[in-house]
């Protein structure tokens, strides 16, 4: 199918490309920008006047809960969510339950992702068999088969020697470890330490659970030249530290959570299990340090942190109540209103969902490394058309997400996805 995309603001913020002009995709590519190729006749014809034209976003932390979890959400609806939140690639952490730590649980995975013609997967594989801890997994059978890094998840490793053993590993093949820095024992709570979970009678998670984290990364990764992504960094503490170890040369990047990045611990208000999140949401100054740090560039990526979590497992008192929220659909939104809100740029905002993961993920992404996450000629055809006016209320029942609990429920948020495209094909159109 040939599409013509027309009047829209096209941005792309890998390139620094801001203007109103039209798009042509042919055969999932783009062949035209701010140009029709002479013998191009679209399709179909998509005016996007009033709209933004963006990269598809790219979003590296989405879990889909399948296999294993179906009854809190399945491969179909996930990404439907997906896309209807303009998010065109997307990763996932290989926590499933089988765990993904054999290639043909992998292939499986992309495979019927594949077959539902939407969002591009690409899967993360465990860093340890049955993410256990103890045996270091065949990272290069996973790689062969689709995974683009290796995460424990939220298990965190309990031996120093398994971590430097894994670092080491992965240094040697060139492969990025996905970490998100919480130390074993003093991660156990279920809200931030400090006056609200003292107040609350909730078992409290300290800053040093993340910052005794983050030192041993560090340490090991100066003696193993390993790259090393940190997932959903929560605290100021663990920002000044990822800073220096920029500044140091250490092959780092990191990401925080919409969550984290809008949230504080007083919107758990009373006992409200919708916030009760991994990692925990923490004081107003955290927030401020992350804020300041995605705006810097010390923290490259903001993800969605997508967990759906079913009916049951969230209408528990808190500290029962499983932890997750919803957040595909809130991704694009929620940087568009950090923009908003903080004065950042809008190029900033909008990198920081799209060109940065992309990054991130770099060398993994094989062929789609020079088009994913911006908008080039000869690229992939994905695409997201947002209507910055279009404000929108939270409401659960309105989610394609199987998952429909987020803090941001009630919510007026800013600007809404309108179509989305993947391989030059119309993956979600909201109409109008």
């Amino acid at each position: 199918m040939k599409i013509l995309i027309q009047n829209g603001r096209v941005i792309d913020p890998a390139s620094g490309f801001d203007q109103t002009c039209s798009i042509a995709l042919a055969a999932g590519r783009i062949v035209g920008i701010n140009r029709v190729p002479p013998d191009f006749a679209p399709n179909r014809v998509i005016d996007a006047a009033g709209c933004y034209v963006l990269p598809g976003l790219v979003d590296l932390a989405a879990r889909l809960r399948e296999p294993g979890y179906e009854h809190e959400g399945m491969l179909e609806s996930e990404m439907a969510a997906a896309v209807a939140g303009g998010v065109t690639s997307l990763v996932c952490p290989p926590d499933t339950d089988p765990v993904l730590d054999e290639p043909g649980l992998v292939e499986m995975l992309k495979f019927r992702a594949e077959k539902l013609h939407q969002s591009r997967l690409f899967p993360l594989g465990a860093l340890t068999r049955n993410l256990a801890g103890e045996v270091l997994t065949e990272m290069a059978e996973l790689t062969e088969s689709g995974c683009v890094g290796f995460s424990q998840a939220e298990v965190p490793l309990a031996s120093t020697q398994v971590t430097q053993r894994a670092l080491q590993y992965a240094a040697t093949f060139g492969y990025t470890v996905w970490l998100r820095p919480q130390e074993l024992h003093l991660g156990k709570g279920v809200a931030a330490s400090g006056p609200l979970a003292t107040r609350l009678g909730l078992s409290g998670v300290p800053v040093a659970a993340e910052t005794i984290a983050l030192h041993t990364i560090f340490e090991l990764q100066r003696s193993t030249g390993a790259h090393v992504h940190l997932c959903r960094i929560s605290s100021a503490a663990g920002v000044e530290l990822i800073r220096r170890a920029k500044a140091d040369g250490l092959k780092v990047t990191a990401d925080v959570s919409i969550n984290s990045l809008h949230l504080t611990d007083v919107d758990i208000g009373f006992f409200d299990s919708r916030a009760r999140l991994s990692p925990p949401l923490r004081q107003q100054r955290d927030r401020d340090a992350l804020s300041a740090a995605l705006a810097d560039g010390t923290i490259d990526v903001l993800v969605s942190d997508h967990t759906p979590v079913d009916e049951d497992a969230k209408t528990l008192p808190f500290a029962e109540a499983e932890p997750g929220a919803t957040g595909l659909e809130l991704l694009l939104s929620l940087a568009f209103k950090w923009s908003q809100d903080s004065g950042i740029p809008l190029r900033r905002a909008l990198s920081a969902v799209t060109a940065d993961p992309a990054r991130v993920l770099g060398s993994a992404l094989g062929t789609l490394q020079a088009s994913v996450g911006q908008i080039v000629e000869g690229g992939v055809g994905d695409l997201c058309i947002f209507d910055p006016a279009a404000a929108w209320t939270v409401h659960g029942d309105a989610l394609r997400s199987q998952g429909k609990h987020t803090p941001f429920l009630g919510y007026e948020l800013p600007g809404r996805v309108r179509t989305t495209l993947v391989g030059g094909q119309v993956a979600f159109d909201r109409g109008g």
